[in-house]
């Protein structure tokens, strides 16, 4: 079908809710995740290069738009499980690796297809890109789980995702973007009217 398949499966990204399963009063597509990825890391991005920092923008373009695009193939795979232990974690990357790369060539034109085994390959690794790409993707999940323990949302599992993102946001690599984002983003998440303790949650975090 050539890359018309391609253009298509974009409707799927939109059909796949994150965090299947649970109540929320807010449901989020994969499509709109990889969008405000792409968002945040822009943003970090920008705060990294007044630094000083070297920013390879298409490479962290292409990661951020395109890092959850294999779970056409698998869905959005509850946080919990897929990091239930280091070998299942890898078990379904290798999975979603292979049907990626069938998926590229049953259906991306042959000239096209070096480029796109490269933009569809795992962008978390340790350049300044995919550090920036975990962090977004991280940010994504603490504003996802802060709007719902914000409206009251009682289920602990989005408690545990804001402050599992929350920690792993604080431990990155990337020594301006957290200091700005500790500094100033939770200050003013800690500010807002929540009726579940958010500030409390993210103070407790803070400390350790």
């Amino acid at each position: 079908m050539g890359i018309h398949r391609f253009f298509m499966s974009m409707n799927d990204l939109e059909r796949i809710i994150r965090a299947p399963g649970r109540f929320k009063y807010e449901e989020h597509n994969v499509a709109a995740h990889s969008w405000k990825v792409a968002q945040y890391a822009m943003f970090f991005g920008t705060i990294e290069e007044n630094n000083g920092a070297v920013i390879n923008w298409k490479s962290l373009y292409e990661k951020t738009i395109n890092h959850d695009f294999a779970e056409i193939f698998i869905g959005d795979i509850k946080t919990p499980v897929k990091h239930a232990s280091p070998e299942l974690k890898q078990m379904l990357s290798h999975v979603e690796e292979k049907m990626m790369e069938k998926f590229i060539l049953d259906e991306i034109p042959e000239e096209f297809r070096p480029v796109f085994f490269d933009r569809m390959k795992e962008g978390k690794d340790e350049t300044i890109e995919g550090r920036l790409l975990e962090l977004a993707d991280k940010m994504d999940q603490v504003y996802e789980a802060f709007t719902e323990l914000q409206h009251g949302n009682t289920d602990p599992e989005f408690i545990k995702m804001y402050e599992t993102a929350l920690r792993k946001i604080l431990h990155l690599p990337l020594e301006k973007s957290v200091a700005y984002f500790k500094e100033i983003m939770l200050q003013d998440i800690m500010a807002e009217e929540s009726v579940i303790d958010v500030k409390s949650i993210t103070l407790k975090i803070l400390v350790e």
